[in-house]
C-alpha cells in the first residue's frame, strides 16, 4: 500500500470505521472525515446561491449596454464566478462519494484548474475595480479623458491571459490515482512531486494574490485620504457625494471579500503547504489541515459575495434592477386590478358576453 493511499482503521470502541490519510511521515495521519459533510454541504450552498446570482447580473450587465470600464470589470468578474459555479456539481458528487473521481483525469484537471482561475481571476478583477475608482477619485479628470471602455475589455483580456498562463503548469501537476477501489482527484499532484508543487504555487500566490493585495491596500489608503479631505465651500452634507459614497462601499465591500474569502485561504494553504514539507509534529499537522479544509469552501464564497458589489458600487446595475422589479411588481398589480374591474363587468353581463369580454 503506498504511502498516500486511505488507511482504513477499526479503532473505534462500536467498531465504526474511521478515514485517515497518511502525510510524510507514515506514522501521522489525518482523519478527514469531517470534508466529507462539509465540502459537499457548503459547495452546495454556494452553487445554488451563486448560479442564481450571477446568472442573473450576468443578463443584467447583456441589457445595459453601454457599457462604462466599471461595468466591463464587473461583467467579466460576474463570468469568472459563474464559470467556476458550474463546475461544483461535480465536486459536490465527488466529496458526496467519499472522495471517489469517475470523471476522468480531464475533468478532474478541468475542475482543479476552474477553481484557481476563478480565485485569482477574481483577485484581479477586483484590483481592477479598485485602480478605475481610485482614479476616479484621486484623478478624476485623467479618468473622464484617458480610460474607456475599449482599455477595459483590453485589460481584462490580459487578466484572462496571464491567469491562464500562470496555471498551465497546475494542469500538469493535478491528477488521479487509485486508492484500493477508488479514484482520487488531487488538490495538489501526486507525492513524489509535491515539494515541486509547493514551489510553483507559493510564485504564483506572490504574483496573482500578494502583489494585487498591495496595490489594493495603497489605492484605499490614497482614496480615504482624499475622502476624509474637506472640499473648500462646500458643506458637510454636499461633501458626500455619490461618487464618494460608492467608493465607500467599493471599499467595504472588497475588503470584506478578502477578509471572508482570500486571505484565511492563503495563509492556511501557506501554513499546511510548509508544515507537510517540514514534516512537523503530527498534532499541529492535523491542526493545520483542519484550518485548511474549513477555509477552501471559504475561498468558493467569493462567488456569492461578489454580486453584492454590483448592486452596491455600480449605479446602473442597481437602478436597471430596481426599474425591472417595479416594472414587473407594476405589470402583476395592473393585471390584478384589471381581473378585479372585468369580474364586477362580468356580474351584469349574460354569460356569453362575459365570455367575449375575456
Amino acid at each position: 500500500m503506498s504511502i498516500m493511499e486511505l488507511v482504513i482503521r477499526n479503532s473505534s470502541p462500536h467498531n465504526q470505521l474511521e478515514v485517515f490519510t497518511p502525510v510524510f511521515n507514515s506514522s501521522c495521519r489525518f482523519n478527514e472525515e469531517f470534508k466529507y459533510i462539509l465540502l459537499p454541504v457548503s459547495y452546495s450552498l454556494v452553487f445554488v446561491v451563486g448560479f442564481i446570482l450571477n446568472s442573473m447580473a450576468l443578463w443584467m450587465f447583456i441589457r445595459m449596454r453601454p457599457w462604462n470600464p466599471s461595468t466591463v470589470y464587473m461583467f467579466h468578474l460576474a463570468l469568472s464566478d459563474f464559470l467556476y459555479v458550474l463546475s461544483l456539481p461535480t465536486l459536490i458528487y465527488y466529496y458526496a462519494n467519499r472522495s471517489d473521481w469517475p470523471f476522468g483525469v480531464a475533468l478532474c484537471k478541468i475542475v482543479r484548474f476552474l477553481f484557481y482561475a476563478n480565485l485569482y481571476c477574481s483577485i484581479l478583477f477586483l484590483t481592477c475595480i479598485s485602480v478605475h475608482r481610485y482614479l476616479g477619485i484621486c484623478h478624476p479628470i485623467k479618468v473622464l479623458t484617458m480610460v474607456k471602455s475599449r482599455h477595459a475589455h483590453l485589460v481584462c483580456g490580459s487578466v484572462w491571459f496571464v491567469v491562464t498562463v500562470c496555471l498551465v503548469p497546475n494542469l500538469i501537476f493535478v491528477t488521479t490515482s487509485r486508492r484500493d477501489n477508488d479514484t482520487l482527484c488531487h488538490d495538489t499532484t501526486r507525492q513524489d512531486a509535491f515539494e515541486q508543487y509547493v514551489d510553483y504555487s507559493s510564485v504564483i500566490m506572490v504574483l496573482l494574490f500578494g502583489i494585487p493585495f498591495v496595490v489594493i491596500l495603497v489605492c484605499y489608503c490614497l482614496m480615504a485620504r482624499t475622502l476624509c479631505q474637506p472640499r473648500q465651500g462646500l458643506s458637510s452634507s454636499q461633501q458626500a457625494t455619490g461618487s464618494h459614497r460608492k467608493s465607500i462601499k467599493l471599499i467595504i465591500v472588497v475588503l470584506i471579500v478578502f477578509a471572508v474569502s482570500f486571505v484565511p485561504f492563503h495563509v492556511t494553504r501557506t501554513l499546511y503547504y510548509t508544515s507537510r514539507v517540514l514534516n512537523l509534529n503530527c498534532e499541529f499537522l492535523n491542526i493545520v489541515n483542519f484550518a485548511y479544509k474549513i477555509t477552501r469552501p471559504l475561498a468558493s464564497l467569493n462567488s456569492c459575495i461578489d454580486p453584492i458589489l454590483y448592486f452596491l458600487a455600480g449605479d446602473h446595475y442597481r437602478s436597471k434592477l430596481m426599474y425591472i422589479l417595479s416594472r414587473k411588481r407594476n405589470k402583476k398589480h395592473n393585471q390584478s386590478q384589471a381581473n378585479s374591474s372585468l369580474g364586477l363587468v362580468c356580474k351584469n353581463l349574460a354569460p356569453k358576453a362575459c365570455e367575449e369580454a375575456e
